[in-house]
């Protein structure tokens, strides 16, 4: 019985499976959507959030980051970055006026 894993093991191994495949389908819509230009546009900060980061940062997957005061120039490196489970998101997924908004958005909620 060498080959079955303890309850706890497969209980983290499906968390993890569900938070990735959660993830890649937050980064496969983004990375879906036309940002040259008049196409299309986030209306703002809040909904770049709701859209985007609020899959993950307001289902306990990733850290609560909102009302935490986090300064927006960490918010936009963390974005085109990445940090651990945190993907880095392309100026093809987020331009740099829309990260501006959403980084305030955070820093400021």
């Amino acid at each position: 019985m060498g080959n079955i894993m303890p309850r706890g093991a497969v209980s983290g191994f499906l968390l993890l499976a569900t938070v990735g495949a959660g993830l890649a389908a937050n980064i496969a819509w983004a990375q879906s959507q036309d940002y040259s230009g008049a196409a299309f546009a986030w209306k703002d900060g809040g909904h770049v959030y709701a859209k985007v980061c609020s899959h993950c940062h307001e289902a306990h997957v990733g850290p609560v980051i909102r009302g935490r005061d986090l300064p927006p120039a960490y918010i936009r490196s963390i974005v085109r970055g990445g940090l651990r489970a945190m993907p880095s998101f392309r100026p093809s997924e987020i331009d740099d006026g829309s990260l501006e908004k959403l980084a305030e958005y955070i820093s400021k909620n």
